[in-house]
């Protein structure tokens, strides 16, 4: 069934915001609130309609913010309640939302939680965390692995007892079978969603609950699986309770980082009818463009099957990179506009990170420079690469901090060459196909909200779809190959080719004979009121 009334998160355009790399307000060479106040115009400019901040909270920063230590207030790295109020009226006022990351999963080893909890084990908040005597021999209770390397149990001395955590030891893990913990977490909900804030992205949501009897997971050709340590059949019960909460604000949206390994079966559950998670990330994009760029026709069963899984009134959403990832040019290359132009035309909520607009590549960063725990602990998985500074203009430090003040991350070499200032004035570069992007995706409705119909059998390395919406159908074609290549796109004989990856090309288009220049993406307008033949299989809606 069509969305007559859409939600906003439904036809808007969600930038996240990694906060210590975004603009630095205050000389300290870390990204701020007020820095984010002065780029307002800039996001407007860009047409974004919301920004996803990674978290902001007061933290030990030994995980950079996922390791919180007070849910309701601000870090001052990055500034204090004030500048958040003032940031969350100006960007209301600029027609932006703002969403806020949510760690449920654990806290910090320094929240007064955690403190109440490890002071005695008659403690009432003992039972927030999870803990476990040793096994006879004093070794950990099971063979649970934390995803930074080692066991996912640490030895609290003064009990005796091991705590749990799933990250680092600093992180330990929530107890999400305490109805107090749930209780406690609601309301941070309810005071930020209370304050304006749009919604949250909710972190490893598939971690809330692990296996009430803590079995050891299993073992397979030497890998260990999670089967009892991640996604358990009860979390679909507190997903559901949370999006109770949700429901209280009905502009707000809950967004979920679920596993990145989930099939689109699991994906589908987390949407459950209309009672789960909002928007479960599709990570499966990332997944397939690691490595090696998959073929158009591998990409394309994927859109393909993934639309098929979801009801109609359900939103697909589409995240080419994110904070713990390679960049995206990075991962495809000369390919990059073409994701870029799938990501913005497809059916679905697109997540674009900061950067992905330059064409912002991964930097090296020296080992002694390095910044991420996860890349000091485990050598070559740093994810510091994919979280530089953003580039504003020219200048030494980029426009992202004052000259001469050292910002916590290398700034990409070639940010002379690669920032907003001359991306701004140059019709042809990344930033302004982005722009162009953006503004036509929130203007034509057959983008923002209509359905999506592969073309049938395009030839070998095309990707080709309509998207239509009442009377408006537009023909999206897609080169993957480094040769030229021509489709005929059945069922229409011609249309306006009214942006191309080229950006130098502006023509009635042939669609007979369509011809697409090696890594060409185009989106073409098909005259109003021309009727499809039945084998597009393009029904009136």
């Amino acid at each position: 069934m069509m969305i007559t009334t859409p939600k906003w998160w439904q036809t808007g355009i969600i930038y996240q915001i990694y906060p210590r790399s975004f603009m630095d307000a205050n000389g300290d060479g870390i990204g701020d609130l007020a820095g984010v106040l002065q780029r307002l115009d800039y996001l407007r400019w860009l047409g974004v309609d919301a920004i996803w901040f990674s978290p902001i909270f007061p933290s030990p920063m030994k995980d950079f913010g996922y390791d919180v230590a007070d849910y309701v207030n601000i870090h001052p790295d990055f500034g204090t309640m004030a500048d958040f109020d003032r940031l969350l009226e100006e960007a209301q006022s600029y027609g932006i939302k703002i969403i806020l990351d949510l760690v449920p999963n654990h806290t910090s080893d320094q929240h007064a939680w955690f403190a109440e909890a490890r002071s005695s084990t008659d403690n009432p908040k003992r039972d927030w965390y999870i803990w476990r005597d040793p096994n006879p021999d004093g070794s950990p209770p099971n063979n649970w692995q934390s995803a930074f390397g080692g066991s996912a149990w640490e030895l609290d001395a003064a009990s005796g007892q091991y705590y749990l955590h799933s990250f680092l030891k600093e992180q330990p893990d929530l107890n999400w079978r305490n109805p107090a913990v749930k209780a406690a977490i609601f309301d941070v909900i309810r005071f930020w969603l209370g304050k304006g804030v749009a919604g949250f992205r909710v972190d490893v949501i598939d971690l809330l609950y692990k296996d009430a009897a803590f079995r050891d997971n299993p073992i397979v050709d030497g890998v260990m699986q999670s089967r009892y340590s991640s996604y358990q059949p009860e979390v679909h019960d507190v997903i559901g309770e949370m999006r109770a909460v949700f429901d209280e604000f009905p502009n707000s949206v809950f967004i979920g980082e679920t596993n990145y390994d989930a099939d689109l079966a699991t994906l589908a559950k987390h949407y459950g009818d209309n009672d789960q998670l909002m928007l479960p990330f599709n990570f499966q994009p990332i997944s397939m463009t690691r490595g090696q760029v998959p073929s158009a026709e591998a990409f394309q069963a994927h859109i393909n099957a993934y639309d098929s899984a979801l009801g109609r009134d359900q939103q697909p959403n589409w995240v080419l990179g994110n904070h713990d990832m390679p960049r995206l040019a990075s991962r495809v290359g000369p390919l990059a506009r073409a994701f870029a132009l799938l990501q913005m035309t497809l059916r679905g909520t697109p997540f674009i990170y900061y950067g992905e607009e330059l064409g912002m590549e991964d930097v090296n960063i020296p080992a002694a420079q390095q910044q991420d725990p996860f890349g000091i602990r485990v050598p070559g998985q740093s994810r510091d690469p994919a979280r530089t500074p953003m580039q504003w203009d020219s200048s030494a430090n980029a426009g992202f901090s004052a000259s001469g003040v050292k910002a916590w991350l290398p700034l990409a070499p070639d940010h002379a060459k690669r920032n907003v200032a001359l991306g701004e004035s140059d019709v042809h570069s990344m930033l302004t196909f982005y722009q162009r992007l953006f503004t036509l995706r929130r203007s034509l409705s057959a983008l923002n909200q209509g359905l999506y119909y592969p073309i049938p059998n395009p030839p070998t390395g095309i990707i080709a779809y309509v998207r239509q919406y009442n009377d408006q159908r537009l023909v999206v074609a897609v080169n993957f190959t480094d040769e030229e290549r021509d489709i005929n796109v059945t069922g229409f004989q011609s249309g306006h080719v009214i942006l191309s990856t080229r950006l130098d090309r502006d023509e009635l288009a042939d669609l007979n004979h369509l011809q697409l220049h090696p890594y060409e993406g185009v989106l073409i307008e098909i005259p109003a009121g021309t009727q499809a033949v039945a084998r597009v299989e393009i029904q009136e809606l």
